[in-house]
Parts: structure tokens; C-alpha cells; sequence
């Protein structure tokens, strides 16, 4: 009997080991057989990982995930390359949109071709109120001077005309919208410039100036609106993006978000910086920071200065091409520095424009007056204000990156984009002050990397080829462009994912492949991480999955 009773308890022992090696937990989505790049703290890779409720909640080997875990949805990836969903930290989403809807001026070789492309579009959209272009960059044509109104006027003398130049600081206007603006030769426009030769009207304005045009322009549609911006998000989730910052947008757009994500529409996260309007100011020092898994508002955008291709940047001397000029502030000092003390006892982060070196300059000390350098871990943690572009800095003021803990947020195709010209503006000597990101990154350890689009291509990847190589899309210069400033794959791979989210206060939802993170995910058919530098951009997006969702398949 004795032995009866130990057998049956064997027995029991037994079928229970078996009844649990057979019952496993519950998960929504597996992907196994992968190359995962967690871009956790030690850079780890996996084989395998689980998901469930948007969530991941396992990551392992594939023997591991699918001993413990079954699910009705099972990605066998056959080897294929697994990242965090990409994060684009500095962007224009909304503006992406809408420009996806005016003439294409990119990669326009002439002026001539501008117009040719203009004409098209007139004849494809021969009822539109306002002919609205962008792209155009005269550093791109043989004759680099300023295209100027009259072809416009004479091709369209009824139809006011507004283009924009690809750095989006800089527009050409005919007659027809300059009249409408109320713009003349008397027009004098703080932070902006009118420009006039020979006491005539050329129609380029800069920065600031823009706004009397663009005020002109017919407001879109709520709908108009809607459409854009998920016109947007389905473009961003081809190319690997599962989150976006939205540099300088008003309350109305936010609105427009925040009823995008109730009613479930719009799945792409966006981290919202806001312009800073008073009313802006007001209604989110009253109502504070939002901070949900899709949209975060926490920020606001000030723009200190124009663009170094449209001479707008301001510089502590004047550019080597035109020594009249050292471009300008687009903002008040005074005012800059009310802003700064009002936002500084706030859980709102600044983040502003810099280009040029007298702008990072001014912003710095700004910064450093509000900060102060002696608790920089602390500061780091609570403030991690921000400098978006920090395109020329002098030396003088590169470490006071790391004694305030202000965070760089760049986009390594800017460099890329205007080796070809940006010596023309800068001089031998001052463009090593330029794109230096290598430097930048070694004074913190982390630089958010973006791509500013629709002033850059959207693909992520072309910034971290960029990155890496210092090259263009054709991998010219052969070297790279100033090539100790590249930077290593796994430090551009952080940029634009844990570093990005990081810059945003967002790191512990996303940016990573980890326990208890977002299931933000992206899948490409080549490595990266080891493939030649030259095939990079030609790297393929398989799947995009936001929240455990697939939201793209090649």
C-alpha cells in the first residue's frame, strides 16, 4: 500500500512537470529567428521577443520565447534584423503633410526648372487660389544668387505665387502675393529681412518677413488638416518612424492630435513642441505638461536664428561670401532671457534653433544663467533643455554643452547636404566650427538625432549613413566631409532611438527593446550594423509595428 501511495505521487509529480512544461503564458505578437538590436544599456542582442497589450513582456532566445510564450500572431523573421521603432527628434510633421500637397521643387537643378515645374503644377491644379511651392536651393544651380519675382510675375501675374526654400527660412513671392502681404520698398520687418536691390523689390524675404505672406495664404480645412498629417504618418511608417517631434506647433494643432488619437485614426507618436506664443505660454503653464504613450506636450520651440544657406544665420563675424552681412537674430535678447526665467521654474523644457555661432552663443549663456553648472547630473535629469541644429559652434563655447547638460539635437544630413557650399559662407578656418557632432556627442555622451524634414528627406537612415560617413547620397566625398567628426554605428543607432526618446523625457516607454517598453519596432532586410557603409541607404524597410501592431509590410 506504502508503495502504491509513492507511486501514485510519482506519477502525480510527473504529469504535473509535463502539464507545465506544455501550458505557456499568453501573448499578442512573437516575433523569433531575428538579429534583435535591443539598444539597451549594454547594446545587447536577442533572438526573440514577446508582446502583449502593445507591450513587450519577454525578450530572450527564440528556444526561450517560444517555450514560454505562444501567441496568435507569429513572425518567423529568418535571420532578418530587428531595432527599435525609429525616432525622428526633430521634424515637421504636420508641415510635411501639407507640403506633400504643393508643387515638388526639390532637386530642382535651375531656376528654369522651378519654373517648367511650376507650370505643370498650374496646369494640374488650374483652380487653386495661391500657387505654394517648396524645396527650391539656389546652391544647387550654376548661378547661386537669389532667383528673383519677375519670371513669376510675368507667368503669373493674377495668381499670387509663394515658394519656399528647402531650409524653410527663406521665400520667393511675386508681385501678385507681395501686394497682398502689404509688402513694399518702405517694409522693415525685425528678425527678418525684406530684400531689395537697387531700391527694388526682389520677392525673397527672410525669416520673419515671411509671415506677411504666409498670413495671406487661405487657412485649410480642419479635414485639410486631418489629411495631412495622416497623409504623414503613413510615409513615416515606410520608412521605419513609430514617433516624431513636431518643432513649433500652435494649441490648434495639438487639438487636432489629441482628436486624431481619440478617435483612433492616427498611431504614430509625436512629441509636440510648442511655438511660443503667449497664448501658447499661458494655456500650458496653466494647464501643464501632457504626457500620454501617443503624445507628449512638454516644450516649447524658440527659433534664434535663420538658415545658413539664406545667409540668415547669425554669425560672430560676417560670412566669408558676403562680408556685409553676419545674418541676424530672429528673436530679442531681452525678451529671450524673460522667457528663459519664466520657463526655468517649470517642468517645460526649451528647445531652441541655433545655427549660426553667435546665436549658440547667446543661447548658451542664456541657458547657463538659469542653470548653472555646478549640478549638472541634476540638471540633466530635470531640465535637459535643449539646442536644436547646433550647427556652428565656436570652441570657446562647445563645453559649455557638458557644464549646463544641454542636450544637442542635430540632423547629420544638414551636414551633408551643405559641405558642398557651407565653406563659401563660413571660410576655411571657421568650418571646422560647423557639424562638428563628434565633439558635441563627447560632452554629454548622447546627441537626439532628426532630419528637420520636409527640409531633409524623411528616411532615417539617410541621417545615420550620414552619420557615420560624413558622405552623400552618392558616398562622396570619398573619406567623408571632415571625418573625424563621424560617429560609430552604435552611437548613431542611439541617436535616433534612446537617445531621441531621452531628449523628450520619454525613455522609459520607448527608444529601446525592453520589458516593460512600448512595442515600437522596425525590421529591415540587412544589418545595419555591419553591412559596407556604401549600401546603407538602400537598406529596406520589411515591417514597422507600433504598440504591437503592424502598421507597415513591404
Amino acid at each position: 500500500m506504502y508503495c502504491k501511495h509513492i507511486l501514485w505521487q510519482l506519477l502525480c509529480g510527473w504529469n504535473l512537470v509535463i502539464l507545465c512544461a506544455h501550458t505557456r503564458d499568453s501573448a499578442d505578437m512573437i516575433l523569433y529567428n531575428a538579429r534583435i538590436y535591443t539598444v539597451d544599456r549594454d547594446f545587447s542582442c536577442a533572438e526573440a521577443l514577446a508582446v502583449r497589450h502593445g507591450r513587450i513582456v519577454a525578450v530572450g532566445t527564440s528556444r526561450e520565447i517560444l517555450a514560454r510564450w505562444k501567441a496568435p500572431q507569429m513572425l518567423n523573421l529568418r535571420g532578418k534584423y530587428v531595432y527599435p521603432g525609429f525616432y525622428d527628434a526633430h521634424a515637421h510633421l504636420y508641415s510635411y503633410g501639407m507640403s506633400l500637397q504643393y508643387a515638388d521643387l526639390r532637386n530642382t537643378r535651375s531656376y528654369n526648372e522651378v519654373l517648367e515645374r511650376l507650370k505643370a503644377y498650374r496646369r494640374a491644379y488650374p483652380h487653386k487660389r495661391w500657387i505654394i511651392g517648396r524645396g527650391w536651393n539656389q546652391n544647387d544651380w550654376a548661378d547661386k544668387r537669389f532667383p528673383t519675382k519677375e519670371p513669376l510675375d510675368s507667368l503669373f501675374p493674377d495668381v499670387p505665387v509663394c515658394l519656399t526654400r528647402v531650409d524653410g527660412h527663406a521665400l520667393l513671392a511675386n508681385s501678385r502675393a507681395l501686394a497682398l502681404a502689404g509688402i513694399d520698398s518702405t517694409t522693415r520687418v525685425n528678425g527678418g529681412l525684406v530684400e531689395k536691390i537697387n531700391g527694388r523689390l526682389t520677392g525673397i524675404l527672410l525669416d520673419k518677413a515671411m509671415d506677411r505672406v504666409y498670413m495671406r495664404i487661405p487657412s485649410p480645412t480642419p479635414e485639410e488638416q486631418e489629411e495631412a498629417i495622416l497623409m504623414a504618418e503613413k510615409r513615416c511608417f515606410a520608412v521605419g518612424l513609430t514617433s516624431v517631434a513636431e518643432a513649433g506647433i500652435s494649441h490648434e494643432l495639438v487639438e487636432i492630435y489629441k482628436r486624431l488619437y481619440a478617435q483612433k485614426r492616427l498611431h504614430i507618436r509625436v512629441y509636440a513642441m510648442l511655438t511660443p506664443t503667449e497664448e501658447n505660454i499661458e494655456r500650458y503653464l496653466r494647464e501643464g505638461i501632457i504626457q500620454t504613450e501617443y503624445l507628449s506636450v512638454r516644450s516649447f520651440k524658440v527659433i534664434a536664428d535663420g538658415a545658413l544657406g539664406s545667409r540668415g544665420a547669425c554669425l560672430l563675424e560676417p560670412y566669408s561670401d558676403n562680408p556685409s552681412t553676419q545674418g541676424f537674430l530672429t528673436i530679442d535678447s531681452a525678451w529671450m532671457d524673460s522667457f528663459i526665467r519664466r520657463i526655468s521654474t517649470t517642468p517645460f523644457q526649451i528647445n531652441t534653433h541655433c545655427i549660426g555661432d553667435s546665436a549658440n552663443r547667446l543661447i548658451l549663456k542664456l541657458y547657463g544663467q538659469y542653470i548653472g553648472g555646478t549640478e549638472a547630473r541634476t540638471v540633466q535629469r530635470n531640465k535637459r533643455w535643449r539646442i536644436e541644429h547646433a550647427q556652428i559652434v565656436a570652441d570657446e563655447d562647445i563645453g559649455k554643452f557638458r557644464e549646463y547638460g544641454i542636450i544637442p539635437s542635430v540632423q547629420p544630413t544638414h551636414c551633408t547636404s551643405d559641405m558642398h557650399w557651407a565653406v563659401e559662407r563660413l571660410g576655411n578656418k571657421r568650418i571646422t566650427r560647423a557639424y562638428r557632432y563628434n565633439d558635441l556627442y563627447e560632452q554629454r555622451g548622447i546627441i537626439a538625432f532628426g532630419s528637420d524634414f520636409p527640409v531633409e528627406d524623411i528616411h532615417p537612415l539617410y541621417g545615420f549613413h550620414a552619420a557615420v560617413t560624413r558622405q552623400d547620397a552618392y558616398n562622396k566625398p570619398e573619406g567623408g566631409f571632415q571625418p573625424d567628426q563621424r560617429l560609430t554605428r552604435e552611437t548613431a543607432l542611439r541617436g535616433m532611438t534612446i537617445y531621441a526618446a531621452f531628449a523628450g523625457f520619454e525613455e522609459q516607454m520607448k527608444g529601446s527593446l525592453e520589458v516593460g517598453k512600448l512595442a515600437d519596432i522596425v525590421v529591415l532586410n540587412e544589418d545595419i550594423m555591419t553591412i559596407p557603409a556604401e549600401r546603407l541607404r538602400a537598406v529596406q524597410v520589411l515591417y514597422t509595428i507600433s504598440g504591437g501592431t503592424i502598421v507597415y509590410k513591404r
